[in-house]
């Protein structure tokens, strides 16, 4: 903040004994990362512009809106946006801005202006206009909202109708590629087992060394051991530790620049450094484990850092997880299974791992454990999280704290470049949960309850998706149902016992007789059906003379009652209508005629019909019955059966 004058202070002072100050005066607490609380005073003061009335009203209904609504993270974003709002009035009115209040006309046409000139102060595309329109207007409206406030009722209608900017579009992050994902899983299981191995070898290094003292101060053993057993500080090793052109050359190595080079002046940094990354799990190695838990569980990796030790219980064949999700304030106890529990003397041998790795929840914490376990023993403290680090800070001291994956020359990016994984796109782990995700949804066949099983429907439909993938997969499946009922209306099999079906997805493809004379269809018959010459009532026919109820060379005796059954019917989409009232016409036949004369006389056509019935969407059905209900359609039948039977049934 920039610095308060005099009065200010004063203000703020205010500001602190109450909620709602003089001047429009607010208060946010937040709490802190680490649990701590801290106080943030933000204030508007009216006396900053020239529309001081304005600027008040709109400031009281700020701190009464944020007190109320405990929405801390936002106040900034409200008083930004009514800071932007003064000043545009202030630029706007001139020197009438000191007249302009809520309840006075005038302000309408000052706000369109204001708000149709904002998008030009931002990027393309930027949401912010939308959230500073819209912040605005919400103070407005709850002014309005209390019968002893006044505000301009033209201004209120405005502020209560759509905003008159577009809202921008924010980027999603779009998932890593199946190859980069495999590429990204593989590389963090040869980090792990590489990190193992050091630590491994390290401590049994340092159980050979003793005190440099009565040893060297130039033996890495020895050195190590004064670290890890001997309870000694980087800063007194440093110290005790002869110039760096007295050391070995085995001293030498280790402390040596990327690029091979030996720097005295930063020689004992790095080789504190080096002692420090072969005793203790370093930043960069954590990574690996988040991008195993996240492969392994699908959740969100924020969630997979904050579990400790007590919110771990091993299963037979898998582990429970207790996972916070902060964002949702929500704790979940998840488990996770094994695929393929191994035999014990395969754990035993630590070949779990030594071919193709399972993805698996519980060896993945199992190794996360053992790797941090010395260290969280030296952060007692630390009881929310199995990510513990060391770092030797630049005061000389060792400090083991929780892990953050933030660090500038240590986080994720760096580490897919240290152990060479090439992504396109951002280098953020986010996009691995997305991975996930996607095939999640491919496994369980598209089935959104299944994949969004840690979230809602609607998070996973706005959000996961929304990815490159899944877009991909879902194109390929239109595509392929619409080639099959595009193959279902090419259908030619002699003995197929009905009507070919065209559904709503193919009629686009056949406008033309071109296209039917490429179905199999004569120059006459396809004609015949594009202008609906053909028409039978129910159904199309391909060739009305060539019908198998009748003999061949004679017009078609039974049409429409038995087209359901024939294979010359074609059925269109815009014949819904005529099929529905078909299908009421055979309800009612059902319920009058035996079971066994209905079945014998129309169970073919009334299982054709539901069937093709059952391809229709609710909304195409709907729309139809609209049609039967205003007349336009009606159901044409003969007056009696070919048995003599009365149309009445």
């Amino acid at each position: 903040m920039t610095p308060l004058t005099n009065a200010k202070r004063d203000l703020v002072r205010q500001a602190l004994a109450s909620p709602v100050g003089p001047g429009g005066l607010g208060i946010r607490v937040v709490e802190g990362k680490r649990g701590a609380v801290k106080q943030i005073v933000l204030y508007i003061d009216p006396a900053d512009y020239t529309c001081s009335r304005l600027a008040a009203e709109l400031a009281d209904e700020w701190v009464e809106y944020v007190t109320a609504t405990e929405i801390t993270g936002w106040a900034v974003s409200y008083r930004s946006a009514i800071n932007r709002f003064c000043k545009a009035m202030d630029a706007q009115a001139g020197t009438a801005a000191a007249r302009l209040t809520l309840s006075r006309s005038g302000l309408v046409d000052l706000m369109v202006e204001w708000e149709r000139g904002l998008p030009k102060t931002y990027a393309a595309g930027s949401m912010w206009p939308g959230y500073l329109s819209s912040g605005v207007r919400t103070l407005i409206m709850r002014r309005d909202d209390h019968a002893d406030r006044q505000v301009d009722p033209a201004l209120a209608r405005l502020v209560r109708g759509p905003i008159t900017i577009p809202w921008g579009e924010s980027n999603e992050r779009d998932e890593f590629t199946r190859a980069e994902k495999r590429a990204m899983v593989s590389a963090a299981w040869k980090c792990v087992q590489a990190m193992e191995a050091r630590i491994k070898q390290g401590w049994e290094l340092a159980g050979t060394g003793r005190h440099p003292g009565t040893g060297s101060w130039t033996s890495i053993p020895d050195l190590l051991w004064a670290l890890g057993h001997g309870g000694l500080q980087p800063a007194e090793i440093r110290t005790a530790m002869p110039s760096a052109a007295c050391w070995p050359e085995e001293l030498r190595k280790v402390a040596l620049r990327a690029d091979g080079t030996f720097v005295s002046n930063a020689s004992k940094h790095r080789l504190i450094k080096y002692l420090v990354e072969t005793l203790y799990p370093t930043t960069l190695d954590l990574h690996a484990f988040r991008v195993l838990l996240v492969d392994a569980t699908g959740h969100a990796p924020e969630e997979l850092t904050q579990f400790g030790a007590k919110d771990v219980e091993f299963l037979p064949k898998g582990v429970r997880l207790t996972l916070v999700k902060n964002r949702a304030s929500r704790m979940r106890h998840r488990a996770f299974y094994d695929a393929n529990p191994s035999s014990a003397a395969d754990d035993a041998a630590g070949d779990v791992f030594s071919d193709q790795p399972r993805r698996e929840a519980s060896e993945v914490v199992r190794r996360l454990m053992a790797a941090t376990d010395r260290a969280r023993q030296n952060a007692p403290h630390i009881t929310d999280s199995l990510f513990v680090r060391a770092t030797a800070w630049t005061d000389g001291r060792l400090v083991f704290d929780k892990w953050n994956p933030l660090v500038p020359k240590a986080n994720f990016a760096t580490w897919l470049h240290t152990w060479g994984v090439a992504v396109t796109g951002e280098r953020h782990v986010g996009r691995l949960r997305k991975s996930t995700k996607v095939e999640k949804a491919i496994v369980t066949g598209g089935r959104i309850s299944a994949a969004a099983d840690d979230h809602t429907q609607e998070t996973f439909a706005g959000h996961y998706a929304q990815g490159t993938t899944l877009r991909i997969l879902s194109g390929q499946v239109i595509n392929t149902a619409q080639e099959h009922w595009f193959n279902k209306a090419l259908a030619k099999d002699e003995d197929a016992k009905g009507p070919t079906v065209v559904t709503p997805e193919t009629v686009d493809q056949l406008q033309d007789a071109d296209q039917l004379q490429a179905l199999g269809l004569a120059a006459r018959e396809a004609d015949g059906i594009i202008q609906g010459q053909l028409d039978m009532g129910v159904t199309h026919c391909r060739n009305p003379w060539e019908s198998p109820f009748s003999p061949a060379g004679e017009l078609c005796s039974v049409a429409p009652l038995r087209c359901l059954e024939c294979r010359n019917a074609w059925i269109l989409p815009s014949q819904l209508p005529q099929l529905l009232l078909f299908e009421e016409h055979l309800e009612r036949l059902r319920r009058r005629l035996p079971p066994m004369v209905f079945t014998a006389q129309w169970g073919q056509s009334f299982t054709n019909l539901k069937a093709v019935l059952a391809g229709r969407s609710d909304a195409d059905k709907a729309l139809a019955r609209k049609h039967i209900e205003a007349g336009r359609e009606s159901l044409n039948l003969p007056l009696y059966y070919s048995r003599g039977c009365p149309l009445s049934g």
